[in-house]
């Protein structure tokens, strides 16, 4: 996906002007090119993610739209502040896009990892949160909201869906319609819930946007009252706006999460997952369990 992001990206410097691109120290080698057709809107501010945020703030008072990328927790924890009184306050435009997700940097420790962004981002009014999961989502749902005027983080995993669905930013995508329960799987928790719900008689909604929240698509899809919610980062997240659009019916809700604790092994992120139970075998007896409660 981060090949895509370079694709999408350089195509819309060469056809829209108003865009400039603000590096992290990261893509620096990928966007060789954009340096040197688009000397004037592409820089590398290095590592000064809440200077390079309100920069971008900046660029946006002026009429242009920023683009700003780097890895999760800098981007987004490192400069929070900065995103919410600058962006959010103020009610600018920006892209701000990430990589490196919950833990997709595994061997290089808690200081790489981000699963607390979702749910750090969804506190600030107005910003816009997409999860694409494979390149061809990601250049559709950004070429759909790039010139939006809201703040809007796009959240890059290294893993990715084997499909690409319809998409619409803004709406939940309807994979599969069953009658027992209903799950809803965001961004790349698509791929092990597919596995593990394959043979059970299940809906399955996809969401890769998740503010705004398709909440229509959740009311229209819940008449079992049994819902699990598989989000790759902090779990809860999304657990108000069900409620919300269930209301004022009862609902059970089950969450697949990453759990709110540190990670402390090194390794690969596929170790993580296995650990923390992303894995289709796993899914597959919660969804059992909660169809039979």
């Amino acid at each position: 996906m981060r090949k895509q992001l370079v694709k999408t990206v350089q195509s819309i410097l060469a056809t829209d002007d108003n865009v400039v691109l603000l590096l992290g120290d990261i893509g620096v080698w990928g966007f060789r090119e954009a340096f040197k057709l688009y000397p004037e809107r592409v820089f590398n501010i290095g590592i000064l993610e809440q200077s390079t945020i309100s920069l971008s703030a900046g660029l946006s008072m002026s009429g242009l739209i920023p683009v700003v990328h780097t890895i999760a927790p800098f981007l987004v924890e490192r400069a929070y502040e900065q995103l919410k009184d600058d962006f959010g306050y103020q009610k600018l435009g920006g892209n701000f896009i990430s990589v490196g997700a919950s833990y997709d940097y595994a061997a290089l420790g808690c200081t790489h990892h981000c699963p607390a962004d979702v749910g750090i981002l969804s506190n600030i009014p107005g910003m816009e949160i997409i999860l694409p999961s494979t390149a061809q989502e990601f250049d559709t749902l950004f070429k759909q909201t790039y010139t939006n005027g809201h703040p809007t983080y796009f959240r890059l995993s290294e893993r990715q869906n084997e499909q690409s669905y319809n998409i619409e930013f803004g709406k939940a995508h309807l994979v599969k319609q069953g009658k027992l329960a209903t799950v809803i799987a965001v961004g790349s928790m698509l791929k092990p819930v597919l596995a593990a719900c394959q043979d059970l008689d299940v809906t399955i909604l996809y969401y890769t946007t998740v503010f705004p929240f398709d909440v229509e698509a959740v009311r229209q899809n819940s008449q079992s009252g049994k819902i699990i919610v598989c989000e790759p980062y902090y779990s809860g997240v999304l657990a108000p706006k069900i409620l919300e659009a269930v209301y004022p019916n009862s609902v059970v809700i089950k969450q697949i999460g990453v759990p709110r604790q540190f990670l402390t092994n090194y390794g690969k992120a596929e170790e993580h997952d296995k650990e923390l139970g992303f894995t289709a075998e796993n899914i597959k007896q919660k969804v059992e369990r909660l169809i039979a409660l």
